[in-house]
């Protein structure tokens, strides 16, 4: 193993073109902590959220002229390649996955406890797909209490989480309507959906008033009366992602959430190392498929960013260590 590694960071704010290859020293994990070979990274939103500093409540969060965290990559599944003091529920040559920090990269050094181990019949870049977006999806469901014969409408359904909320749906047994770009239609129906609906030709308004038990906003724009107006008695309205503000984003659409009149749940995405547990066994007993667009080398993790930027992706984009897109 060299001692030298490349990582993607940025020095400043902006779009992917601000994001570089670094040369860095390897890191050495200490107690508690694992060292990676970064096998498969998952990009989010969130990274582009980050990369851009948008809305601007992330630059007083994060660092103001610049990213504090300079590395971009949630998402890690890889390979044990060394164990810190006191870690011994791991082992070396094991497959994890988990969610960390500055995760494009040759390797990465991630806390033991954030950490699940992956079995053989799940790839890298599977595995990789699941800590944020599916745990995302899971919280929402769980907070909109979903299960067996519920009805669920998941507004703008067409990227990771989106499509990982259907599966998930579905599996729980519920009837799920879902709008979405027209590309990402029959893979939601694949997935689950009962009925799909192109968004640029419908308004949310348009469909049946009272009948859903759960309406999840991930599109960020639908007035929250028009969400409020789409619950059956009883139901919960999820508000999920969405630009809002240039500066505080989606907060004053949560905090107008709380005292609006209906029940509304923001959604804050944490991942659990028990429920990402518990996504690996479902993508394992091939209940749960995530949908991967493209799959970019590491060498290329520029593009990858530049990609999901643009904003167009259906499902998932995950980039994989050049070794591995080779095979």
């Amino acid at each position: 193993m060299t001692d030298t590694m490349t990582v993607w960071r940025q020095r400043r704010y902006g779009s992917a073109d601000a994001v570089r290859p670094e040369t860095v020293p390897v890191p050495v994990p200490r107690a508690g902590e694992v060292l990676l070979q970064t096998d498969a990274v998952s990009l989010n939103s969130g990274d582009v959220h980050l990369m851009r500093g948008e809305p601007g409540l992330v630059r007083v969060a994060l660092g103001a002229r610049g990213p504090r965290i300079r590395g971009r990559g949630m998402d890690v599944a890889g390979t044990v390649l060394a164990l810190g003091e006191g870690v011994t529920e791991l082992a070396v040559g094991g497959a994890v996955v988990g969610a960390w920090r500055e995760t494009l990269a040759d390797r990465v050094v991630v806390p033991a406890k954030r950490l699940v181990r992956v079995p053989s019949r799940v790839t890298p870049a599977v595995a990789a797909t699941l800590p944020i977006a599916g745990n995302t999806a899971v919280q929402t469901l769980d907070a909109c209490r979903v299960g067996r014969g519920s009805r669920v409408l998941v507004a703008g359904a067409g990227g990771g989480v989106g499509t990982f909320l259907v599966q998930l749906a579905a599996d729980r047994g519920a009837e799920v309507w879902a709008t979405c770009g027209e590309r990402a239609q029959p893979v939601l129906e694949r997935f689950g959906a009962v009925r799909t609906f192109d968004y640029r030709a419908l308004e949310l308004g348009d469909l049946p008033r009272g009948r859903f038990d759960a309406v999840v906003d991930i599109a960020g724009e639908p007035p929250l009366t028009v969400l409020r107006d789409l619950l059956a008695p009883g139901g919960t309205a999820a508000l999920v992602g969405g630009d809002g503000h240039p500066f505080f984003g989606p907060v004053g659409g949560i905090l107008h959430s709380l005292v609006a009149r209906g029940r509304f749940r923001p959604i804050t995405s944490v991942a659990k190392t028990e429920t990402t547990a518990q996504l690996v066994d479902l993508a394992a007993s091939g209940r749960l498929t995530p949908h991967i667009e493209r799959v970019f080398p590491l060498s290329q993790a520029r593009a990858a960013l530049a990609h999901v930027e643009a904003g167009r992706t259906v499902g998932k984009v995950v980039v994989v260590r050049d070794e591995i897109l080779d095979v």
